[in-house]
């Protein structure tokens, strides 16, 4: 495996923006995963593991550490309803291969982009649908001793964005799902549901240049406005209210005019121009309706 030195990582997130890393790898077996641990701890530099660079926003200023994206591609069926994606694989392309392989279950999170790594790390979700509602086990290594160990579901302490992983004392290896087998006229309706969720997020949302909802929903305990009688935890409601869709701009961050929580940027763009608008719609929140949007981009090198 060879560790490069002074990498840039613009093209390797979504938002096309951010600076170098001072040491940069891909491991591809978790013999080499381990070896990228041990050479950051005998050098003493922190540790970023990126994916896909989906959810995150790495600051202009870059990264001082290693940083570790972790290339472990394989899929392997366990047997009827387990399988096992590598931290490396493509979301969408293990949604495929369960639906080829008639396993149903994760065409729920169709064209939302990722690794497996970074999905287990946020614990992505669509609508009531949770990734971990599908996981049984996984493989991590420890960020300190470079030890893989065998976990279960319960020890990722999983809820809405929220997993073990993001206190960086451990890195995701494989995950296991268990899934629903079912027929091949099962599985070719939901290939076609599949196919129905990806247009309808690519109409829906921005397809490049984002990092997806930048503000994570409130808690019940942060808002005080009800409708029905139910509280009024999502953030683009409040967002929608304000008028930024598609207006609000800084430098080379905007509002994006199919969402208003979500950020998009142009070739122009620096990652100090997304933090800029993103306070920028704090304070505009926080001035109309006394709260204050929390990010839930994860902030890389800030």
């Amino acid at each position: 495996m060879i560790i490069e030195k002074n990498i840039s990582l613009k093209d390797k997130n979504w938002f096309k923006t951010g600076g170098n890393t001072k040491y940069f790898c891909q491991p591809t077996t978790e013999q080499e995963f381990t070896q990228s641990v041990d050479f950051a701890n005998k050098n003493n530099l922190e540790i970023f593991v990126l994916g896909d660079g989906a959810n995150l926003l790495i600051s202009d200023n870059g990264f001082t550490g290693l940083t570790i994206n972790p290339k472990i591609n394989t899929i392997i069926l366990n047997d009827n309803s387990l399988i096992t994606a590598g931290a490396g694989v493509e979301i969408q392309d293990l949604i495929n291969y369960s639906l080829d392989n008639n396993l149903l279950g994760l065409e729920d999170f169709s064209n939302i982009p990722g690794s497996i790594g970074g999905a287990v790390y946020i614990n992505i979700h669509y609508f009531e649908k949770y990734l971990s509602d599908y996981l049984i086990s996984a493989k991590v290594i420890n960020s300190k001793t470079g030890e893989i160990l065998n976990v279960d579901k319960n020890w990722f302490n999983f809820g809405y964005d929220q997993s073990k992983l993001q206190d960086k004392n451990y890195f995701l290896v494989s995950a296991t799902f268990e899934l629903k087998k079912c027929d091949n006229l099962e599985a070719a309706y939901a290939k076609g549901r599949r196919d129905e969720i990806i247009r309808y997020r690519q109409r829906q949302y921005p397809t490049k240049n984002t990092c997806g909802s930048f503000f994570r929903n409130f808690h019940d305990h942060e808002v005080t406005l009800k409708i029905d009688g139910k509280k009024m935890i999502f953030v683009a409601y409040y967002l929608d209210k304000l008028g930024i869709k598609g207006n609000l701009k800084i430098g080379g961050a905007q509002v994006s005019f199919k969402h208003a929580n979500m950020i998009v940027t142009n070739d122009t763009a620096t990652s100090q121009d997304v933090i800029n608008l993103s306070q920028k719609i704090q304070e505009l929140m926080f001035k109309t309706y006394g709260i204050k949007p929390v990010a839930e981009c994860q902030l890389i090198g800030f």
